[in-house]
C-alpha cells in the first residue's frame, strides 16, 4: 500500500509525518519505520511520527517510532513538526492555532505563533528518581548533582523526566565530549532501567547554555527539544542559569522558560518542511 508522507524538521531533528487521522493504530509497523529512516535505503529520518484521532477530548494522538523502531513517550522537537503538519492538513496558513495533543507523556499543548515560531507547553517537570526512572536514589528522592560512574570515569549528574527519561551532565566544553562512544554507555546504564536520553551541556552564560545530545533510540541528534527543557531544569537546580534560557544544540537555539508561577516549562523553536512524497 502506497503511504503519503511530509516530511519535516525541528533545527535539523527530521521525521516523517503520517496522516493517521482514519486509524487509531499506525499506518507502518516498528520495523517498517527502522526502514523508512534508514538515510541511506530509505528517507531518512530520526523518527517516524504519526497524526492519530484525539483521546479523552484532545485535538489529536501522536505516537513516534525512533529510528531502531523504538516507541518514546514525547519528543519536543517532533511535536512542533506535527503542529506544524496539522496547521497544513488543516488549510491552516496565516493564523495563530494552538492544540492539545494526547502523548504517552500526557497531554502536551502547542500553539503557533504569528512570528512563525512554535510555542508548546511542556508541561511539570518530573524530579523524583521513582518517576524518571532511576536507581541512582531512592524513588521519592530527587537525583541532583549525583556521582555516575561511565566508562571508568565518574560525571556528576542530574536527572529529570520531561514524560520521557533524561540524564544532564555539565562540562566545559561540549565539543570536545565523545558523543558517538560515551552516549551509548550513558543511555544503557544499568542505573536507567528504561534506557536514557543523555544531555551534556556548557554553561556560557546564565541566560545562555550549549548543548549535545545523545537520544535514546535515535543516538546523536541535531536537537532535542524535551532535553532542552531537562537540561534547563537541571541548570536552575544546580545554580547555574536563570529560569529563562536559550539553549544552543547544533542545529540551532530553543527559548526555554522553566515558569517559576506555574512550574511548566515553555518552549518556543521552529518546525520546518523539507518536502512531500509517497512510499
Amino acid at each position: 500500500m502506497a503511504i503519503e508522507f511530509v516530511k519535516y524538521h525541528g533545527l535539523g531533528n527530521d521525521f516523517i509525518l503520517i496522516d493517521n487521522r482514519a486509524s487509531s493504530e499506525p499506518l507502518i509497523t516498528p520495523e517498517e519505520a527502522i526502514a523508512w529512516c534508514d538515510r541511506h535505503f530509505g528517507i531518512g529520518a530520526d523518527g517516524v511520527i504519526f497524526a492519530l484521532p484525539g483521546q479523552d477530548g484532545t485535538d489529536y494522538t501522536m505516537r513516534i517510532f525512533n529510528s531502531d523502531g523504538s516507541e518514546p513517550e514525547m519528543c519536543g522537537n517532533g511535536i512542533r513538526c506535527l503542529a506544524r503538519f496539522l496547521a497544513e492538513l488543516e488549510g491552516i496558513t496565516d493564523q495563530t492555532r494552538r492544540y492539545r495533543i494526547h502523548t504517552l507523556a500526557g497531554v502536551i499543548a502547542p500553539e503557533l505563533q504569528a512570528d512563525g515560531q512554535i510555542k508548546v507547553d511542556m508541561g511539570e517537570p518530573q524530579l523524583l528518581a521513582g518517576q524518571i526512572p532511576t536507581t541512582l536514589a531512592s524513588s521519592d528522592e530527587k537525583v541532583v548533582d549525583q556521582p555516575l560512574e561511565v566508562a571508568g570515569e565518574t560525571w556528576q549528574v542530574t536527572c529529570v523526566s520531561m514524560g520521557n527519561p533524561h540524564c544532564i551532565t555539565f562540562v566545559e566544553d561540549v565539543a570536545a565530549v565523545a558523543l558517538e562512544s560515551i552516549g551509548p554507555k550513558f543511555e544503557h546504564h544499568a542505573v536507567f532501567p528504561q534506557r536514557t536520553n543523555t544531555e551534556f551541556i556548557q554553561v556560557v552564560r546564565p541566560d545562555y547554555l550549549k548543548m549535545r545530545v545523545w537520544e535514546r533510540g535515535a543516538g546523536i541528534t541535531l536537537a532535542c527539544g524535551t532535553g532542552a527543557c531537562a537540561s534547563l531544569v537541571a541548570a536552575v537546580l544546580t545554580q547555574r542559569s536563570d529560569r529563562r534560557a536559550t539553549v544552543e544544540l547544533p542545529g540551532g537555539p530553543l527559548l526555554i522558560e522553566w515558569s517559576a508561577e506555574d512550574n511548566r516549562l515553555y518552549m518556543t523553536g521552529p518546525a520546518e518542511r523539507v518536502f512531500a512524497g509517497v512510499r
